[in-house]
């Protein structure tokens, strides 16, 4: 076997920056080889990718095995340690010229400081292997240091890509057919905030939809709740393509768990972002990220976190068990019981089912425009998950009659070309 295999592991901005890896390996002549994009969110995602590592040995003994991405930016000799292990990339390596090629490979683990990285050099990718919808990186890092979050230490500071190369790749991804293009990030609502004159991320949105009329649909991947700016808010309410909803990074619904999180909002202003985008596009639909059991949550801050879900009427939750990532403030602070931590988790897990099964009802009787993601699987505007009847190849755009749901999809068929 001679080809190219990339795994990966976490958010979004992962699956792009793994197509970005395939294409530098391929261009640096690199065969037989997986290369693992890993995630350090969690020490679960960790441990899956050191698993998965271990298996890839067993099934392809010859080829070359590198670890790139977070996990190996920030531990990189837990990868190091391992024997089945060829080579560990560094987060600023992984797509960089030459970083695949067999002399740079020589040298088995290199990883640079990412925190000297100031700028975002921009890659070009076609599309995404066997996805509906495209995504672009429009910013990476993070200047904000909340207790839980080691994705700092691995991915360095803020910084945004120059619009007019959003603009560029945006309309690349549509003369290749896509229906949909995704802005991700590690902070997409900081965009523009290291580059001249400091645009906001809602004037992005603007030059997009402006620049690129042929594109059917702009979606914004996972935001802060800190702050929605003003121009952003408007395209909301002006500009049908960006579509209606919106992933906050929430965390929490109770202030001085918030507050010890060292996140930049609070309860109320949570509650203000989601009203202030519901009052101009009614039609919009909410997911969140929210930790359970983090240290020093009480009961009542539970039941806080538990009372926004409903407050809101979340439709799509990620929850996270609250896993200590070492180097991290919130390591240090006094731990609840797992057991406490495993069943507030599966608690604000039924809240969410709650959730998406009201937002389920609520489809039924509605036709809506879907994008298919495979065959018989799609996703509204809204990003409600749809399985159909009638055929239509990933990629399609087209009309799609609810008269059910399973409570986790919206069933129906399609209904035109």
């Amino acid at each position: 076997m001679s080809d190219v295999e990339v795994v990966t592991f976490g958010c979004r901005l992962n699956a792009y920056e793994s197509e970005q890896a395939k294409a530098q390996a391929l261009a640096d002549g690199l065969t037989d080889a997986v290369i693992f994009n890993t995630c350090a969110v969690t020490g679960e995602a960790v441990r899956q990718a050191r698993q998965a590592i271990r298996k890839a040995r067993r099934d392809r003994p010859g080829a070359k095995l590198i670890v790139t991405g977070c996990a190996a930016q920030i531990e990189p000799e837990t990868f190091a340690a391992m024997d089945e292990v060829d080579a560990v990339l560094g987060n600023g390596l992984k797509s960089a010229p030459g970083a695949y090629a067999a002399k740079a490979l020589k040298v088995r683990v290199r990883v640079d400081d990412i925190a000297a990285v100031r700028e975002m050099s921009p890659h070009l990718v076609d599309g995404l292997a066997d996805r509906a919808r495209a995504f672009v990186e429009v910013q990476n890092g993070c200047d904000h240091r909340c207790t839980f979050c080691i994705i700092p230490f691995g991915r360095g500071d803020s910084r945004s890509a120059p619009a007019g190369d959003v603009v560029d790749q945006a309309r690349r991804l549509v003369a290749q057919g896509y229906g949909e293009v995704v802005l991700t990030g590690v902070d997409v609502t900081s965009w523009g905030a290291d580059l001249p004159g400091q645009p906001t991320l809602g004037q992005l949105v603007a030059r997009i939809l402006k620049l690129v009329p042929d594109l059917p649909r702009l979606r914004l991947s996972s935001i802060d709740a800190a702050e929605i700016d003003l121009d952003l808010l408007r395209c909301f309410a002006e500009e049908p393509r960006l579509m209606p909803h919106l992933h906050l990074s929430l965390q929490a619904g109770d202030d001085l768990i918030l507050k010890r999180m060292k996140r930049r909002h609070n309860r109320d202003q949570a509650l203000h972002v989601i009203d202030s985008v519901r009052r101009v596009r009614p039609d919009t639909a909410f997911g969140a990220d929210l930790i359970a059991g983090f240290p020093t949550e009480t009961e009542d801050a539970f039941e806080n976190t538990l009372s926004l879900v409903r407050e809101t009427d979340l439709a799509y939750l990620h929850v996270f068990p609250f896993s200590p990532r070492p180097g991290t403030p919130a390591a240090l602070m006094p731990p609840l019981p797992r057991a406490v931590v495993k069943e507030r988790a599966e608690r604000l897990r039924a809240a969410g089912a709650e959730g998406l099964s009201r937002h389920l009802d609520r489809q039924i009787g509605r036709m809506v425009r879907a994008l298919v993601e495979k065959p018989g699987l799609a996703r509204a505007e809204d990003f409600t998950e749809l399985a159909f009847e009638g055929g239509g190849a990933a990629g399609q755009l087209f009309q799609i009659a609810i008269d059910r749901h399973d409570g986790r999809r919206a069933l129906g068929r399609r209904v035109d070309a």
